[in-house]
């Protein structure tokens, strides 16, 4: 068993809120606990927070173990810890499933996600086990990312000088048809149970190197969102045991009977009683020798095919959207079957990536808030329709999606997608600026429905959210070099700028100032110029214009440059109050001043005298679309010297020390000695009776755009204290280390960790002419690095001749020109392309 990298190890009472989500992109999840549970089955088209099927006898999926030591009686386990003490009391008892099953004494999760791992030990068991679940995480290959599987490896070690005879088992309840959001009352208990499963049928299968057993339903209509299949299989070639069913016992007597038979001899008796969710269950003997490691692998494998369409309209059945990788296999048992073929090449390019993540000298909590925030990419917040192409939730509620359309306002934040999976993040424009989602006057709903339609709906159109999808579109162009992909979308770019022309839109005086009537990702409109929009707005400027040259529109470029100027000028003079950014109020006399598709009727009631407004608030993100345009190398938008002294306003009014005594009137993501930024404050008065209506609050995505804003700045040790700040409240004793929430769990926007990692290092791709640059380091570095699909790790040992090893561990990387800070650059003879599998040397002379 080769070891796995670790980031990040939590024992005693850290491992309480740790459920790391396991599957693909796309698939859904299941969550391996801290202690070792497996909770919140999410592999049903829907988020189900909370939900874990439960079985005959009463029992939830679990991995459990037998070993016997020569001469002594056997012991039989869960391969779980102690049950964390929130789940010792309820009306009867502890209200966790298996909370009453033997467990080991010790546990201990160690993980770089998305691999998790948990060591358990007890002197009472003669072995030491070792649970590692993962799904492949390969960024470059989105359909190796997206497998509906958990592969789960099982390591038991005999520290002992007698033999050991060991088994372990899995069992998993055939639940389909249920999906923890259709419940049924216990009048009894007056309380709610999951409910749907029914005639479920599990069969005994094998293929090569596979064998176990395929669970399906002869109940559930093949139609329904529910259906589908699942699978319990493993690879081991002998010993093996099963049943496809437990006894039909009354009480939970199909438990203490399953029990009895694993706990005798560590085998299963065949069983044949017919019940409606008949609970699958294998076996896999094991012969330790003194002081010898053996391991067994199971596939946990799921394919649900029906989903179904966002924006559900009361009354109305939504149209069936369907998932990508369903297309990609017939059944459960197909794609655990393929998924065990490939295990090797999966689990080593995925432990290659974490490795290059955990291996290098960036700062640990970096490495944790950019490593562990993917996890969102392949929670329910995300989904492949069956085209392939690629959507987003804002996030996750418990048992639905969290505000639907691939919010442009919210996605913008977010690093992640463009740098490890560009296929992914090319579809998102391309339905962005395509007939789906915008009209002929550049009009861009920032929620786009499904199914996708041309006569594009009413809808609503977000100022940042628009202005941030030209940031996004220079991202995506830049990145991949495909002029030719720019070309064919750039008509509807160049109309989404424009709307911002129109009479009365954000801009209709064409000053490059955004006065108009703006909604944004506040939810709420605001009224007058303001620095949020504003460096959206001069970042879409600047990105337009950078593309129009490229494609040869000359006149269109020139006219963005003159607004860019003008507008920047403006907002530095205007909205500059010495300290740091500020919104000034321009309120209309009537909706009728308002371009039709601005407002969202969340906001002000009156535009005359609006409610909700930022005004002389002091906000975390004032200078959000600067953090993008400065990754894209488009430099300042504003005063440098003012964008400083900004930001340092920002730590000074807005960094929290102790919530005790703060007043929050929505939602609280922070609590008692904690310490965050707040959304806003108000540190020269002129606060409106009415803010904006998140003010009060604290958001992860926003803390990290502002520490990116601080890492630009120069001021790293400020913004490494704001990441450490959002990592110790998410530290497993309190919340979820692969969950941060804002509106719903795994927010999308918090995937703006990402971007640390190509902050820190300088890191910055264009392979529209192949120049990579690095910051230079003051001492010898090892950095990773992702963009265009290909990754791996750069060692720069700094000095007056510079050496630099390029490691290309996936992927191809086309390279012209290395240029490192301003100490020097090197260019080739030629465009080289880099392949992967080894390191590329290279020497650079310090300038003179």
């Amino acid at each position: 068993m080769t070891p796995w990298p670790c980031l990040k190890a939590y024992t005693g009472e850290h491992l309480a809120k740790i459920a790391l989500p396991v599957g693909g992109i796309g698939t859904g999840t299941v969550s391996f606990c801290g202690f070792g549970a497996w909770r919140h089955w999410e592999v049903v088209n829907r988020p189900a927070k909370g939900f874990t099927p439960v079985g005959q006898g009463r029992a939830a999926p679990f991995f459990a173990v037998h070993a016997r030591r020569a001469g002594q009686a056997p012991v039989t386990r869960l391969l779980e810890g102690p049950l964390p003490f929130a789940e010792w009391e309820g009306a009867e008892g502890a209200p966790a499933p298996n909370a009453g099953l033997p467990r080991f004494a010790r546990a201990t999760f160690r993980t770089a996600y998305p691999l998790g791992e948990l060591a358990l030990a007890d002197p009472a068991v003669p072995v030491r086990a070792t649970v590692q679940a993962f799904n492949p995480l390969i960024p470059g290959d989105s359909d190796r990312s997206g497998l509906p599987v958990a592969l789960v490896r099982v390591a038991l070690h005999n520290p002992s000088r007698s033999r050991v005879q060991a088994a372990v088992a899995a069992a998993l309840p055939n639940f389909i048809g249920e999906d923890g959001f259709t419940l049924a009352l216990d009048e009894f208990r007056g309380r709610l149970n999951p409910t749907g499963a029914k005639a479920g049928v599990n069969t005994w299968c094998e293929s090569p190197g596979l064998r176990g057993v395929a669970l399906a339903s002869e109940g559930v209509a093949a139609d329904a969102e529910t259906w589908g299949t699942l699978a319990l299989a493993t690879t081991a070639r002998r010993g093996v045991t099963h049943r496809t069913t437990w006894a039909d016992h009354g009480w939970s007597d199909a438990l203490l009977e399953f029990w009895d038979d694993f706990a005798a001899d560590g085998r299963l008796e065949p069983c044949t009683d017919k019940v409606d969710s008949p609970t699958a269950a294998l076996a896999v003997e094991i012969d330790l020798s003194p002081g010898s490691t053996r391991t067994v692998e199971f596939v946990l494998a799921w394919h649900f095919p029906n989903r179904l369409a966002w924006g559900r309209e009361p009354g109305k059945v939504p149209a069936t959207v369907g998932n990508y990788y369903t297309t990609q296999f017939t059944d459960a048992w197909a794609a655990a079957a393929h998924a065990a073929q490939h295990w090797r090449t999966l689990e080593r390019d995925t432990v290659a990536f974490a490795r290059t993540l955990v291996e290098n000298d960036l700062p640990a909590v970096v490495r944790e808030a950019a490593l562990f925030n993917l996890s969102t990419l392949r929670s329910q917040t995300c989904f492949r329709t069956a085209d392939g192409r690629f959507f987003g939730w804002e996030g996750c509620f418990d048992r639905a999606g969290s505000c639907h359309g691939s919010c442009t306002h919210v996605w913008n934040y977010e690093h992640a997608t463009a740098h490890l999976f560009p296929d992914l993040a090319r579809a998102m424009r391309e339905v962005e600026f395509s007939r789906h989602a915008m009209r002929d006057d550049g009009f861009m709903t920032f929620r786009v429905q499904l199914p996708l339609r041309d006569d594009l709906p009413k809808g609503l159109a977000a100022a940042d959210g628009q202005m941030g999808c030209l940031l996004k579109l220079h991202r995506e162009w830049r990145l991949s070099g495909d002029t030719a992909w720019l070309r064919t979308l750039w008509p509807r770019a160049k109309q989404a700028l424009a709307f911002a022309w129109l009479p009365g839109g954000w801009d209709a005086d064409q000053d490059g100032v955004m006065e108009g009537c703006q909604h944004n990702t506040m939810d709420v409109e605001y009224f007058g110029p303001n620095p949020q929009m504003a460096t959206w707005y001069l970042g879409a400027l600047r990105a337009a214009e950078d593309m129009a040259r490229a494609l040869g529109d000359d006149a269109f470029a020139e006219k963005c440059r003159g607004l860019f100027m003008r507008g920047r000028a403006w907002v530095d003079a205007n909205l500059f109050n010495g300290d740091y950014y500020e919104h000034h109020v321009r309120p209309v006399k009537s909706w009728d001043e308002v371009r039709p598709g601005l407002t969202s009727g969340f906001g002000a009631k009156d535009p005359s005298n609006p409610d909700f407004q930022l005004a002389a608030g002091c906000l975390i993100d004032q200078l959000a679309g600067q953090v993008n345009a400065h990754l894209e190398g488009l430099d300042d938008l504003l005063d440098g010297k003012n964008e400083r002294a900004a930001l340092r306003a920002v730590l000074r009014h807005n960094r929290l020390r102790g919530f005790g005594a703060h007043f929050n009137h929505m939602r609280s993501y922070v609590l008692g000695d904690e310490t965050a930024v707040l959304m806003a404050s108000y540190p020269r008065g002129r606060r409106p009776a009415r803010p904006f209506p998140y003010y009060t609050e604290v958001m992860t995505g926003f803390e990290y755009c502002l520490a990116l804003s601080l890492i630009q700045a120069g001021a790293t040790r400020d913004a490494l204290a704001v990441v450490s700040d959002i990592r110790a409240r998410y530290d497993g004793r309190k919340r979820n280390p692969f969950d941060e929430a804002e509106c719903g769990h795994h927010y999308a926007r918090a995937m703006a960790s990402w971007g640390l990692v190509p902050a820190l290092s300088g890191f910055h791709y264009s392979a529209l002419d192949g120049t990579l640059r690095f910051a230079k380091p003051r001492r010898a570095v090892i950095w990773p690095w992702a963009a265009g699909g290909a990754w791996g790790t750069v060692r720069i040992t700094p000095g007056r001749t510079s050496r630099i090893a390029l490691t290309v561990t996936h992927g191809r990387l086309a390279l012209r020109r290395i240029v490192m800070g301003e100490s020097g650059q090197i260019t080739l003879p030629r465009r080289k392309t880099l392949a992967a599998g080894r390191a590329h040397a290279f020497t650079l002379r310090a300038s003179t």
